[in-house]
């Protein structure tokens, strides 16, 4: 039996590019012990307090069909919550509850682009963009991010491939690379995506999670908020990975659509997530900034380490769970570079090509283990890297 063209093809034909991981992982399963410092993965559980609500919202009977769109006491909760942090009134008709980001992400592109259409998307990037691109039937156009620029994406850049595309998304804070894109970045992305008349996907998973400059959303700039979609998630802010919720922001009439959608892919979120989405989101911005503390304290610790040579460089890291190392004085890539360090110290983190052509010669650090290990973790890399540069 033949698959269709759309499934086999979702990693454009060749590797997904995390080859390390696997590896790694397969090396944990053997019984060796690894420093996993790849993927964006809490090392604290989900709260235990939001837990036993979505326990008790389960014996209360929240466990058959929920809204297709979301709860009414979650859509407002969260409305009430992206009205506060943005300025930007927000009513429950702009919001849909959809089972994590990634739905939403693959949500929003089918509500901006046909079959075939061009949708742009920032490189460095999210594994998942281009696959998600072309799950929807559309065409991933990649526009890279320099790193002499701090991976900031040039607006012009983004202009020089907006001819013909129907959609521009973005991630601030970003994944991979840390980068929080300035209010001049913003700003020109806000006029090329009028210029060009563009939808602007804004993935800001990550909004909890800013150490240098403002987090700008997307919807806040003028005359932006009817062609934009802003994708947010409980994953990051409350260490929820696994629950799998999160929310679309949009007009009424973009909402109503992709809620459409909804019925005929998720089918709604299950009620007791929901439920303790509602009590998560409850416990307000103190709680949100206790799961964001570590994240920030473990960053300034690599900055340090890295500042102590001058081998590696560490790109500024502005936000979110990550910082993206540059490498190249080694002469490796950063894929060979990745996987020496996990063959010969067992430490392992994501290689820059794994998230695009534009982050070729870095590393990706995920700041995902206790202080110790992860200072540990480092010395390996920077003494590694210091080798390498004096054998070059």
């Amino acid at each position: 039996m033949a698959f269709s063209k759309r499934i086999t093809g979702l990693t454009g034909g060749g590797s997904d590019g995390w080859d390390v991981y696997y590896r790694a992982k397969d090396m944990q399963e053997a019984g060796i012990d690894i420093a996993m410092l790849t993927i964006g993965e809490h090392d604290i559980g989900t709260d235990i307090s939001i837990l036993d609500a979505m326990y008790d919202a389960a014996k209360a009977g929240h466990v058959g069909y929920s809204m297709f769109s979301g709860n009414a006491n979650l859509r407002q909760r969260v409305a009430e919550r992206v009205t506060a942090r943005t300025g930007v009134t927000t009513t429950p008709a702009n919001v849909l509850i959809v089972p994590g980001g990634q739905a939403g992400l693959f949500a929003t592109h089918h509500a901006a682009c046909d079959e075939g259409d061009a949708a742009l998307f920032i490189d460095p990037y999210y594994a998942t963009y281009p696959g998600t691109i072309r799950g929807v039937g559309a065409r991933p156009v990649a526009v890279p991010a320099r790193a002499e620029r701090n991976f900031q994406p040039d607006p012009d850049d983004i202009a020089a491939r907006a001819e013909g595309a129907k959609s521009l998304l973005i991630n601030s804070p970003n994944n991979p690379t840390g980068a929080v894109y300035s209010r001049e970045t913003m700003a020109g992305i806000a006029q090329v995506c009028q210029d060009h008349d563009l939808w602007l996907i804004s993935d800001e998973v990550y909004d909890t999670q800013l150490w240098e400059g403002e987090h700008i959303s997307a919807r806040t700039l003028p005359d932006m908020a009817d062609r934009t979609l802003v994708i947010g998630s409980l994953s990051k802010s409350h260490a929820m990975t696994g629950s799998r919720i999160g929310w679309i922001i949009g007009s009424e009439e973009a909402i109503f659509h992709i809620g459409n959608l909804a019925t005929h892919t998720t089918y709604g979120v299950a009620g007791f997530v929901q439920e303790a989405a509602y009590f998560a989101l409850g416990q307000g911005d103190a709680f949100e900034a206790q799961i964001a503390t570590p994240f920030r304290r473990r960053r300034d610790l690599v900055l340090n380490l890295v500042a102590g040579q001058n081998v590696v460089r560490a790109v500024p890291a502005q936000g979110a769970m990550y910082v993206m190392l540059d490498i190249r004085a080694t002469g490796l890539s950063g894929e060979g570079f990745a996987m020496q360090l996990l063959d010969q110290h067992h430490v392992a983190v994501m290689p820059g090509e794994s998230f695009g052509e534009a982050a070729a010669g870095h590393v990706r650090v995920a700041l995902t283990v206790a202080d110790d290990r992860l200072e540990d973790a480092l010395g390996h890399l920077l003494n590694m890297a210091q080798g390498l540069a004096r054998a070059a």
